[in-house]
């Protein structure tokens, strides 16, 4: 990409989307395009339509998303998939019908099986039944990047798709219900920390693994598929690592300096037991992680002390 290229961030207000307009400044690119969703609802294809054909990026970033935690995904499964379709396909449809030159779609690791062989490659896609939980937004996701790999078979269009982990960092989601559960336990712990309170309930076992990755790595990534990657098939993005809901919550607990109980409610669900992505692909083309987690949790926190005066997101 040329640093005058017109770059269209879909999405920027977002924890994803904020960072990877911060990496593009920070490179030095000067023509980034951005709306908010008040100014243009990528779910109405007329608005998508008149926003490609007056402002004719040459690139776009694909990180509008309706993006939630277990509990969320579970309870509003119909609208998060029709969000999502819509403004995939809206977004996608009109950058090919406008000579967007490259396209990255930013999915989820949600997309893969429940219980695909770990660490997961990309190759498992579409090999067995999805999570039951997340369902809705995975086969989103899964259509969207099928519709760009259609597009480049059938029109010899440049979009690819990365599936990151899990994400936390700045301009996250603190939201106790309805955020992901690194964020939503950092909320949770430092409300029980202020209020004196003698435990905090996690949901499920607390023994199902996950990986997590932070924000601005996912961001650097991102612009370096740009630049090194064209194909089909999505490229996984992450750590390679992974630790236990129990262990998170344990450096939570630690950087918010809690000395209250973590407990677990294993009524509620866990979702899939593990949640590992083989980055082999990506570690070829030349890129690793930067940031470790205790690091981050320690960014993170300070992320939301500083937002806590914003308004609820």
């Amino acid at each position: 990409m040329g640093k005058n290229a017109k770059i269209y961030v879909a999405g920027h207000r977002g924890m994803v989307g904020s960072a990877i307009v911060r990496k593009l400044e920070t490179e030095g690119y000067t023509n980034i395009v951005t709306r908010t969703s008040k100014e243009l609802d990528l779910r109405r294809q007329n608005e998508v339509e008149d926003f490609f054909a007056t402002e004719k990026p040459n690139y776009v970033f694909m990180a509008a998303a309706k993006v939630g935690g277990i509990m969320a995904n579970n309870t509003y499964p119909a609208d998060f998939i029709y969000d999502n379709m819509m403004i995939e396909m809206n977004v996608i449809k009109n950058a090919y019908e406008n000579g967007v030159e490259k396209l990255l779609l930013l999915g989820s690791s949600c997309i893969y099986p429940r219980m695909a062989p770990q660490p997961i490659k990309e190759s498992s896609l579409l090999t067995g039944s999805l999570e039951e939980t997340n369902e809705a937004y995975a086969l989103a996701k899964i259509s969207g990047l099928k519709y760009c790999e259609y597009l480049n078979k059938q029109y010899g269009t440049d979009y690819i798709s990365a599936m990151p982990t899990n994400l936390y960092g700045p301009n996250d989601n603190y939201h106790p219900k309805n955020s992901h559960v690194l964020p939503a336990l950092i909320r949770r712990v430092h409300e029980a920390k202020e209020n004196k309170d003698a435990e905090v309930v996690v949901w499920g076992t607390g023994k199902v693994l996950r990986e997590f990755l932070y924000v601005d790595d996912l961001a650097d990534a991102s612009l370096h598929l740009m630049s090194h990657y064209s194909g089909n098939e999505p490229i996984n993005i992450g750590t390679g690592k992974d630790l236990s809901i129990g262990e998170l919550a344990s450096l939570v607990k630690e950087e918010v300096g809690y000395e209250g109980e973590i407990v677990y409610d294993i009524s509620k669900p866990d979702g899939t037991p593990r949640k590992l992505l083989d980055v082999s692909k990506l570690t070829s083309m030349g890129w690793s992680y930067k940031t470790e987690l205790k690091d981050g949790i320690k960014l993170a926190y300070q992320d939301f002390l500083n937002s806590e005066t914003r308004t609820e997101r």
